[in-house]
């Protein structure tokens, strides 16, 4: 028996379901997991110490209520070095096991605008002391999100500037061909490890120029040909 379908009296109330408005429309996507992939730029990976053309694709999670749509980002608790990450967003709407790569983008709903808000200090002590990301990753607000747009309407991108300013200052640019890991490959990589499902997004990694932000803020990132997000951090 599924517990989802047998639970008719909750002990408490479950809440509202986490999802993304998809843009121009009234439609809402159901999230179901995050994944986020590591130094998936070049140019990103070397910033951080690591050797891009050494490594496998690697994965972490954040949670589904992590997710806000635009608006404000609030600075966390127990960091003194928070960092902005600009990434695509990928919004699945089936998945399986084993995915094919020439069927992968079969799977994708749409596409966005993210940020991968990094508590970058306690990150570097995690990893110190080899133990998992949560900590840095997985906090409250930490993945702010423009709505989706359908690939029925802009196709997959592959290629086109993606770029973040801060306080009108550019901080990070550079290209979605730059991707170590294209789309399908991620998709493929990552249903070897996981069961995907409709409703799953993939944060696809950031280029390089990630930095710290500041209380008062304002954060602008763009994709060619699939958004723009505003943030301002309280």
């Amino acid at each position: 028996m599924n517990l989802q379908d047998a639970a008719t009296n909750y002990v408490f109330d479950p809440g509202p379901r986490v999802a993304l408005p998809v843009a121009g429309t009234d439609l809402l996507f159901p999230v179901h997991r995050i994944y986020c992939v590591g130094r998936n730029y070049a140019a990103h990976a070397v910033e951080m110490g690591h050797d891009p053309n050494k490594e496998p694709p690697f994965f972490f999670q954040k949670n589904p209520d992590n997710l806000v749509v635009g608006g404000e980002f609030p600075y966390p608790p127990m960091s003194s070095d928070v960092h902005h990450e600009i990434e695509m967003v990928v919004a699945l709407k089936s998945g399986g096991d084993s995915i094919a790569i020439e069927r992968a983008l079969d799977c994708v709903f749409g596409y966005g605008v993210g940020l991968d808000m990094t508590r970058r200090d306690l990150q570097g002590k995690a990893k110190e002391m080899g133990r998992p990301w949560e900590v840095g990753k997985a906090f409250e607000a930490s993945a702010p999100c423009s709505p989706l747009v359908p690939a029925s309407h802009i196709g997959h991108p592959a290629e086109g500037a993606i770029w973040l300013d801060v306080n009108g200052a550019r901080r990070q640019t550079g290209d979605l061909n730059q991707l170590i890991w294209k789309v399908p490959e991620m998709i493929s990589y990552l249903s070897s490890l996981f069961t995907l499902a409709a409703g799953d997004i993939i944060m696809s990694g950031t280029p390089a120029g990630v930095g710290a932000v500041n209380r008062g803020d304002v954060l602008h990132g763009h994709i060619d040909g699939v958004g723009e997000l505003e943030v301002r951090v309280v």
